[in-house]
């Protein structure tokens, strides 16, 4: 059986992912070795992998959430980019090299650079939509690719890249160099999907997750049930979370609400009817919700629509509101603007997605497209046929 190195950065939506995928080829008898921020260390211990937890320049710096590679935040986040990969390729290059590398696409380009040192096939794992000359996520990012600032830091990729051996920067940033791309999306929700053509959509993994899968029952009443989350990162918003409690009270509703790091004490009183937490099995919270409100990450995303709930999304930043267009686009639910979004607003989309037909016959259709993608299964399938042939 081979070796594999799996690298995820920080970052719940690139971990995530992964997990279902790196749990399946420890079942095929594969050898995985996940170099990993120790903060996401434990939720990859059930996988039967060898983890190996690695420092963050990010941590270290004080950043809360991963960087956004998207418009104004783009060079900024490219610098945190450089300086974690320039302290990581050294690190990670004293292990063996592996037969394989298996790697996040959007965030540890280490991988790449380590998979060129060591002249070994390396996988990547897109977590999200993806661009082409079709379609691309420069739409809502609206980078200046001329201007000054941008440029500059091109330059400083350059110079590092060049001295690592490779040449062609851009095939270096689109991953042009891997053997396969995996994207942990379906097909049918990717812009232009069909124009694709260097992509597997294998769908969303969500295997291997028994924190999201148990530990939470739904009242014995039988009161619809609200899920409601703007996520693990970017969701430090009371103001909004305020607005959802006013929007749902009284309405007969049982609502889940998801708050991570903001204080209970900033939401005020708190109705009845609903339970706060930090983090809820958002899975198992799934199985039974009538409508999702959430902020169209696609970890969440993607959750939501292979347990075929419908969702009002009230997006945070600029990835977010791609996917909240697309599933406003093909008719699974509503996308809301959260700066300007009222109670009396987001209520009448709850209700409009609970009792929408059109939107629980197109949420069936697309929860067949998501099963019939192959999730882990697939993944691994691909992976497999990327590894070298042993003679």
């Amino acid at each position: 059986m081979a070796t594999v190195s799996h690298y995820v950065p920080l970052g719940a939506g690139h971990v995530n992912p992964t997990i279902g995928i790196v749990a399946e080829l420890v079942r095929r008898g594969h050898r995985v070795s996940c170099f990993v921020p120790e903060r996401f260390a434990e939720q990859l211990t059930g996988t039967g992998a060898r983890i190996v937890p690695v420092p963050s320049t990010w941590e270290a710096a004080g950043l809360a959430d991963p960087p956004q590679m998207h418009g104004r935040h783009l060079v900024r986040a490219m610098g945190y980019l450089l300086e974690e990969t320039r302290m990581l390729v050294p690190l990670l290059a004293r292990h063996p090299a592996p037969d394989l590398v298996l790697h996040d696409g959007v965030l540890a380009i280490w991988g790449r650079v380590l998979a060129q040192r060591w002249t070994v096939p390396s996988v990547e794992v897109w977590p999200n939509l993806v661009s082409n000359r079709h379609w691309s996520m420069n739409r809502y990012s609206k980078v200046n690719p001329l201007g000054p600032r941008f440029l500059a830091m091109m330059m400083k990729y350059a110079l590092y890249l060049r001295g690592e051996g490779i040449r062609d920067i851009r095939e270096f940033f689109e991953g042009g160099a891997a053997t396969q791309r995996l994207v942990t999306v379906p097909r049918a929700f990717q812009y232009a999907g069909e124009t694709f053509e260097n992509f597997r959509f294998v769908g969303p993994v969500l295997g291997d997750r028994a924190a999201e899968t148990e530990g939470w029952t739904p009242p014995e009443d039988g009161r619809p049930v609200l899920l409601a989350s703007l996520g693990s990162a970017y969701n430090r918003r009371p103001d909004l979370y305020r607005t959802i409690l006013s929007a749902t009270a009284g309405r007969g509703w049982h609502v889940v609400l998801s708050i991570g790091e903001v204080d209970p004490a900033e939401l005020g009183p708190l109705p009845a009817d609903v339970e706060v937490h930090r983090r809820v099995p958002q899975v198992s919270v799934l199985r039974h919700a009538t409508v999702f409100v959430t902020h169209a990450g696609m970890g969440g995303t993607m959750e939501g629509l292979a347990a075929g709930v419908p969702l009002v999304a009230l997006p945070q930043m600029a990835e977010q509101r791609a996917n909240a267009d697309r599933i406003a686009e093909l008719g699974l639910g509503r996308a809301l603007d959260p700066a300007t979004v009222t109670a009396d607003q987001l209520w009448a989309a709850v209700r409009e997605t609970a009792a929408d037909p059109g939107i629980r016959e197109r949420l069936n259709r697309m929860a067949g497209e998501i099963a019939a993608a192959g999730g882990a299964s697939a993944a691994a399938d691909e992976i497999e046929r990327a590894l070298p042939r042993q003679d």
